[in-house]
């Protein structure tokens, strides 16, 4: 199954993908969807048409998580141009909800920063609340999977050792278009991922590259804190970003950004100026 957050001028409600029409559902995302405890029981809401997909403005697949905890070196491929050494343990980090952006909003460059980077990631949506888990309990506690770009300000992440203060901008993680169950896509193992800017390929690889697994990392960052349905995890990047180009790349005002995962759909992401 497939589900999505769309905008409407009453705010956003949860849907469900029924081929090319999106069907309203009561919950007002799919954060809230998955809270009920079986998303695909939640009813249609009462006379409320469908929806065509194409051309539908869509939000953030889940719009207000609780936590968003990512996964930094975790591709091989990004491991190797960074020049560091596998790591023993899944490297973590923590987004907030501002961050989200909708998968086709556009993506503003802050005045701040010089150096905008992609990051094209597997983004892993939490289904049930799931604490102190083995890999086999983790994996049962995802309820899909999505597409996600943890866009990053270099010069402001190379500030400190802590990487936080280059992943916290406003608005610069376009997240979505779909939340997509795991038995749809082969539990995301091995899928090709990549990213563009203005057609130029940047980055392609493929998800059974990742170090540490989906299961692998909700298992690790379950050890320490309870993780809710609608909780997402992005589970890092491959090689190809940026800044580790020769000499290095940044994202500018009037390119696209575009981002997919096989089997997942993908992200288109106009890069403007912020105002």
């Amino acid at each position: 199954m497939r589900f999505a957050t769309l905008r409407t001028a009453n705010g956003t409600t949860a849907v469900r993908v029924d081929s090319d029409s999106l069907v309203p559902l009561d919950a007002r995302d799919v954060g809230e969807l998955l809270a009920s405890g079986d998303p695909g029981a939640v009813a249609a809401t009462a006379g409320a048409s469908p929806v065509p997909a194409q051309g539908a403005d869509l939000a953030p697949v889940v719009t207000n998580p609780s936590k968003i905890l990512c996964a930094g070196l975790n591709y091989r491929s990004h491991i190797t141009e960074t020049g560091r050494e596998l790591p023993e343990y899944p490297t973590l980090f923590a987004k907030f909800a501002e961050t989200l952006t909708g998968p086709n909003d556009d993506v503003a460059t802050p005045e701040v920063s010089e150096k905008v980077d992609w990051e094209a990631e597997l983004g892993v949506i939490i289904g049930k609340p799931v604490y102190r888990a083995t890999a086999a309990e983790a994996a049962q506690a995802i309820a899909g999977y999505t597409v996600t770009n943890d866009v990053s300000m270099r010069d402001w992440q190379r500030r400190t050792l802590q990487w936080d203060a280059g992943k916290i901008f406003q608005r610069t993680t376009p997240a979505g278009p779909y939340l997509v169950t795991p038995d749809e896509v082969g539990d995301a193992a091995d899928l090709e991922i990549g990213c563009s800017v203005d057609g130029v390929t940047k980055q392609l690889a493929r998800t059974s590259d990742l170090l540490f697994k989906p299961a692998d990392i909700v298992a690790y960052a379950s050890q320490a804190i309870t993780l809710q349905p609608g909780d997402l995890l992005l589970t890092g990047t491959t090689g190809g970003v940026g800044n580790a180009r020769k000499p290095p790349e940044y994202l500018h005002p009037g390119q696209v950004l575009r981002t997919w995962i096989e089997g997942l759909g993908e992200l288109v992401n106009n890069i403007v100026a912020e105002k």
